[in-house]
């Protein structure tokens, strides 16, 4: 099951402010958290995809072509709006990288199936900056991935940082986290796939079959893929580096793989 990509509530405080860690009551029998999801696109795709789990939207910009966009897709749906103070949105999101939009969703939004490639799936382990997280899977569903696993320790957390920096690819693609990689690797061995590592001493990708069913597990911004995880491994694919510096960021290097393995398939 795909974990909730992001947690908050929207009770008052004592101060005013509204407090991301508590939940809503609809009656005694009856607990319902929801969720801040913050950030342009974030909130356009929320109300694209589950527009029936966002309960209100809040906007803390001008008249624009986005604030339209986003009032436009309310309208369609249904959605209440409530024009915030900027400072109020810098609250909620504990960040003021929101690009002047947030959004209330019930968390019981489940994700689809993704419509990408059911033959190709992503491993992450061990990637600790929310940012390159984010990156990571925007790149995935950019390149059509199916499914990505996320090894649960080592690894940052599905927060709304994380869906802030995917610039709501976390919306589309379904996320799964997994305590024990080996396992997970071995379960779609067993179904026919062929698994790739990300490693810098590993062969071109271009001189490496692609094709078919292909999981490419990418490791951390530090180490690398964990030595377990490596061994068990088919094969290691890495980029050449003809430059001075040693190494890609790991969602520019995840994403020179995967659209070679695109290529290929196509």
């Amino acid at each position: 099951m795909a974990q909730p990509l992001l947690s908050g509530a929207r009770p008052s405080s004592s101060d005013g402010l509204l407090d991301p860690a508590r939940v809503l009551t609809g009656s005694s029998e009856e607990t319902e958290i929801e969720q801040l999801v913050y950030g342009y696109h974030p909130v356009r795709e929320a109300l694209r995809r589950r527009p029936h789990t966002v309960r209100l939207v809040l906007v803390s910009v001008r008249p624009g072509k986005r604030r339209s966009e986003i009032e436009g897709l309310c309208r369609r749906h249904r959605v209440a709006t409530e024009e915030v103070p900027s400072q109020e949105l810098n609250s909620l999101a504990r960040t003021s990288r929101h690009n002047g939009f947030g959004a209330w969703c019930r968390e019981e939004a489940a994700q689809e199936a993704a419509a990408g490639d059911p033959d190709l799936q992503v491993l992450v382990e061990d990637v600790q900056d929310p940012r390159n997280l984010g990156a990571l899977l925007r790149v995935c569903e950019g390149a059509g991935v199916s499914r990505v696993a996320i090894r649960d320790r080592g690894s940052a957390p599905l927060s709304p940082a994380v869906v802030k920096t995917s610039a709501g690819a976390a919306e589309w693609l379904p996320l799964e986290r997994i305590v024990n990689p080996t396992r997970e690797i071995v379960r779609l061995r067993d179904e026919g796939f062929w698994v790739y590592g990300a490693d810098a001493a590993g062969e071109a990708p271009w001189d490496v079959d692609l094709t078919g069913k292909v999981l490419l597990c990418v490791g951390g911004e530090e180490k690398g893929l964990r030595a377990q995880t490596r061994k068990v491994c088919d094969h290691l694919v890495g980029l050449p580096m003809r430059g001075r510096i040693e190494s890609l960021n790991l969602a520019t290097a995840a994403s020179a793989l995967l659209y070679e393995a695109l290529r290929q398939r196509r």
